[in-house]
């Protein structure tokens, strides 16, 4: 099974909110930020990476990712600033 990784993109320090879920990281980080398809994050501008949380297999990925879909808004915010209380796009952590 494919390793997995769960992650959110945000349009600006507490703005719009994206929730996503992967086996290839920086590919899809890269597709947010050059706006490639027609979603979500296309439309309200979320290309910031804020947060990352890395699975053994992308299943576990999946079922975090549905758990946090029902999370508060405060809930995800926490989660953020807890580990990148300035709001820093990671994609110098992952583009190597």
């Amino acid at each position: 099974m494919k390793d997995g990784w769960l992650y959110i993109v945000a349009s600006k320090r507490n703005g719009t909110l994206y929730l996503g879920v992967t086996s290839d990281l920086p590919t899809r980080i890269w597709q947010r930020r050059t706006g490639a398809g027609d979603g979500f994050s296309k439309k309200y501008g979320c290309t910031r990476l804020v947060w990352f949380e890395h699975f053994d297999n992308l299943h576990d990925a999946r079922e975090r990712e549905w758990q946090m879909k029902k999370w508060k808004r405060a809930w995800k915010i926490e989660l953020i600033e807890k580990s990148n209380p300035q709001w820093r796009d990671l994609w110098d952590m992952i583009n190597r």
